[in-house]
């Protein structure tokens, strides 16, 4: 029980910083030719997520505890690819077909370098 509720609570707090990170981009972008704060949201979410698994996992400087809050709760409702498929299904559908792929691309393969870099750069501590 006690997991769940670290897993709720940081998904409440995820949940409210994607929700202010996505105005933020918007409103310092003033454009919405391709979902940049998804792709912002879904990088840093994944750097973020690649210093915790070392640090928490591999490392153990913090306790598990924090894994369930931090990596499932606040990074995994900060970070989602289910807001990025409907985003490029809207691409699609506006027959913006390069974009629909250029998000897509950006997206995984941001995420997953992001991931790469935070390990890598944890691992170096």
């Amino acid at each position: 029980m006690n997991h769940l509720l670290l897993v709720a609570a940081g998904g409440a707090i995820g949940a409210m910083m994607r929700y202010m990170t996505a105005n933020i981009v918007y409103n310092l972008l003033q454009r919405d030719d391709l979902p940049y704060a998804t792709l912002l949201i879904n990088v840093s979410g994944s750097f973020v997520m690649g210093l915790l698994y070392v640090l928490i996992i591999e490392k153990m400087v913090m306790s598990p505890e924090w894994r369930f809050f931090l990596m499932v709760g606040v990074l995994g409702s900060f970070t989602t690819l289910a807001t990025l498929s409907v985003e490029t299904f809207e691409l699609i559908e506006l027959g913006e077909w390069l974009k629909a792929f250029l998000n897509m691309f950006l997206n995984v393969a941001g995420s997953l370098g992001a991931v790469i870099l935070g390990i890598w750069l944890a691992r170096q501590w």
